[in-house]
């Protein structure tokens, strides 16, 4: 979640033990956490998640990192280290089809923006058109978080209305600038990429497109509006921020900070005070262009969910209820696209694929990224068949097979133990909560309200037991050992430890419907009061049921920061991971990619937002207690690239030969130079103010060789 539209409110007002005050009390497992796992071989997939087929043991050999660490930097430009080249691509406002245009003075439309490249790109993959051509040519799959509305009204000095009525067709532009974009992009004979302006794989899903319910919530009266009075239909997905990707060769966009987008003025559910859901105005107000002449199907409407109506068929009482899940895109087809909602119902920040083995569940681990929430994970019923495996390029049902694994299977909610253990807890309704009795019950469901569960899954957690966290954001796993990686990127309500946890919403227990954590004092996990710099934490699954172990990998923080655990120095000290990225290399062997959306100003007066890279496996040989990244090996932790003023760096992944390493830069203050081009040097400052846009960056080695090594 960029920090541009981090809600600072606080809805998990639960007495449960917070991660902080678990880490607190832990000392180092990394012992524990030693061991054989075995190897999950790459196959032709979707490249950008844990794209891995059937698994098969390996040693695996440290390799090592061969750039010069960059210095921080504090400019309008990209920053890579010598020897490597940046270039833009594919910039807000990109034409997806020939018979448009880019002018840096383009009065955007709703038209012209639902036929372009959205705002602010955020997590991103690529997907293979054939095996042969893989690294030179796919399509590309990027989410559009949220807007610039300065940026995006700029020819006419901002938004209209930004604090009341707002134009419809003002409305309807900033809708279709959410979303995610499907485009073709290339690499010609001279290394250089593009977009594809013809290719019949270009397209847009925005805040407006029709899209199918699946799963325990599908049909139920808890989706019934009057769009879909039958509860199987939604329109839009909204604040799309991480991402996954599906071994069958789909594309997971994730809908995080989407909440603010809605308004309710009247009696609200308990789901709707829980997760958060604005009481006086929406975000961008496109709910106030309702009841426009040009208004079609309560396109506006629908985002005032205030009951108004005898039924739910009536009005857009359940509208919220249609988002907060992961949702599945077919990169290959003009299909629509599946919100998936066994995975539950919360800020999504991303969708991480496990270790994938035939015979065994698919599983995929999320982080609700808000303070003092929940880290998730989603196993398969289905055991996973590698014949279902991506053929890239070839046309038939992604979806169905995504029906197979993703609509049925079980929720869990993580719990931090101080002595580095961990268990999965499960959220269905016959789960026996802390006090005896069942979650249904608990939640004042019926015995097998499972799609009740789905809905009101903080709540759920809450009556679980699950650990609060300091902001569980980008989460990645390495195929090898299994190993989850996942970034708590800072908590300011993070309270010191044996301080008393308060709660939202004027609650006065975590029992009560609707409430969750305000703050939440330190735990083994989260150990920072006040953690204004976060941390990276890892675990590894055990091979008893629903356990893993657990460990803090590196902390965040500036040079001379007292509580520099890490001892990190001028040349990678950071803050605020945020983005993660396994990076898979041969014989087993992987780098980490670190991101930051940092607001501390402990680093920031010293760099803006930044790309880290580490090879995990290289650190293995270091004992003792605390971070695995510590003092005496922090040196191995290195910096690759800086963005430009005001950005954040974030969206991950490489093309399968590593020759290019694509990156997102987001939210750019002003940024990229040239305000009339589409592909131009990304390391390259503006010689005056430019009309900023969000972008695509492609970084390559001037030799053409792969990238950090």
């Amino acid at each position: 979640m960029s920090k541009a539209i981090e809600d600072h409110r606080l809805f998990n007002h639960s007495h449960n033990q917070p991660f902080a005050e678990v880490l607190a009390k832990h000392v180092s497992r990394r012992d524990v956490m030693r061991g054989g796992l075995g190897l999950a071989a790459s196959s032709m997939l979707g490249f950008g998640g844990a794209a891995q087929a059937l698994a098969g043991e390996q040693a695996k050999t440290p390799l090592t990192l061969a750039f010069e660490a960059v210095r921080g930097s504090r400019t309008d430009a990209v920053v890579v280290p010598e020897g490597y080249v940046a270039q833009v691509l594919v910039p807000w406002g990109t034409p997806l089809t020939p018979s448009a245009e880019w002018q840096p003075d383009l009065h955007m439309t709703a038209e012209r923006q639902a036929d372009s490249v959205g705002m602010n790109h955020d997590g991103m993959a690529g997907f293979a058109l054939d095996v042969d051509s893989a690294s030179r040519r796919f399509v590309l799959a990027l989410n559009n978080e949220y807007i610039e509305q300065d940026a995006l009204w700029a020819p006419q000095g901002g938004p209209t209305n930004a604090g009341g009525k707002r134009p419809a067709e003002e409305s309807r532009t900033e809708i279709n600038a959410h979303g995610v974009t499907l485009v073709e992009v290339e690499k010609n004979a001279s290394g250089q990429w593009s977009h594809v302006t013809d290719s019949p794989y270009n397209r847009r899903f925005t805040s407006a497109t029709v899209m199918d319910l699946a799963g325990p919530v599908a049909g139920s009266n808890y989706v019934k509006t009057q769009f879909s009075p039958d509860g199987t239909q939604t329109r839009g997905t909204n604040n799309n921020c991480g991402n996954g990707v599906t071994p069958w060769g789909t594309y997971i966009a994730c809908e995080e900070n989407w909440p603010d987008i809605f308004v309710n003025r009247g009696e609200r559910f308990q789901d709707d005070a829980r997760i958060g859901i604005p009481t006086d105005k929406s975000r961008y107000g496109w709910d106030t262009s309702a009841a426009d002449a040009t208004e079609q199907n309560g396109e506006f409407a629908r985002f005032d969910i205030t009951p108004r109506g005898e039924r739910a068929e009536d009005d857009y009482r359940n509208e919220a209820r249609t988002f907060g899940y992961q949702v599945e895109v077919d990169p290959y087809s003009g299909a629509r696209a599946v919100k998936r909602t066994a995975l539950g119902r919360f800020r999504h920040e991303g969708c991480w694929l496990g270790k994938l083995e035939a015979g065994k569940p698919i599983v995929y681990y999320s982080g609700h990224d808000a303070r003092n929430e929940y880290v998730y994970k989603y196993v398969s019923d289905a055991a996973w068949d590698p014949a279902d495996a991506n053929r890239p390029g070839a046309e038939y049902d992604r979806l169905a097979i995504g029906s197979k694994y993703m609509d049925n299977g079980t929720l869990y909610v993580a719990r931090f133990h101080a002595d580095g253990s961990g268990e999965w807890l499960p959220l269905t309704p016959s789960a026996k909560t802390q006090d005896g009795r069942t979650l249904a019950a608990a939640l004042g469901l019926a015995e097998n309200d499972l799609a009740g569960i789905i809905i009101n899954t903080c709540d759920a957690a809450d009556l679980m037991g699950a650990t609060p966290m300091d902001r569980p954001e980008w989460a990645t796993v390495d195929p090898a050992s299994g190993e989850v990686y996942l970034t708590l990127t800072n908590n300011s309500q993070r309270s010191e430890e044996g301080s008393d946890a308060t709660l939202t919403n004027d609650g006065s227990e975590l029992a009560e419907p609707g409430v969750g954590f305000a703050t939440a004092p330190v735990n083994a996990a989260n150990p920072r009061a006040n953690n204004e710099a976060g941390h990276v934490i890892r675990w590894r699954e055990s091979r008893l049921p629903n356990a893993f172990t657990w460990e803090v990998f590196v902390f965040g923080a500036a040079a001379d920061d007292a509580d520099n655990h890490s001892g990190l120095n001028e040349m990678n000290q950071f803050a605020s991971p945020d983005g993660l990225w396994f990076d898979e290399r041969d014989g087993g062997q992987g780098i980490l990619w670190i991101q930051t959306d940092n607001g501390y100003e402990g680093v920031t007066e010293h760099t803006n937002d930044q790309l880290l890279a580490v090879v995990p496996n290289g650190l293995d040989d270091i004992r003792g207690t605390g971070p695995v990244i510590n003092s005496s090996n922090q040196q191995q932790l290195k910096r690759f690239a800086v963005g430009p003023n005001g950005c954040e760096v974030t969206g991950i992944f490489a093309t399968p030969d590593k020759t290019a390493l694509f990156i997102n830069i987001q939210h750019p203050g002003n940024w990229p130079a040239d305000g009339n081009a589409l592909v131009q040097d990304a390391t390259a400052s503006a010689s005056g103010q430019v009309r900023p846009r969000a972008a695509t960056v492609v970084i390559q080695k001037r030799d053409g060789g792969p990238v950090g090594v």
